[in-house]
């Protein structure tokens, strides 16, 4: 894809991994920042792909990174 980003929507930082490439080659990628693990695909609307438009309520930095209490833990799964 030619217009892949270069940073991330969420923290800026500037090292972005491609994690999936579309089946048919161009339609899309799904790329993942390596600081804050946010993922996308390339498909997605602005405000979860570019940095300006991301809505600033979920902007990180990279003291937002350090200072996180914790990431949350996974439940166990339920029995059905």
């Amino acid at each position: 894809m030619n217009d892949r980003p270069t940073e991330c929507p969420r923290c800026a930082y500037e090292e972005i991994g491609r994690l999936a490439t579309s089946p048919v080659p161009g339609v899309w990628d799904v790329l993942q920042c390596e600081r804050c693990l946010y993922t996308w695909r390339t498909t997605e609307p602005a405000r979860r792909t570019r940095r300006d438009a991301y809505p600033d309520g979920f902007k990180l930095t990279q003291a937002d990174i350090d200072q996180a209490i914790e990431v949350p833990a996974i439940p166990p799964l339920r029995s059905v």
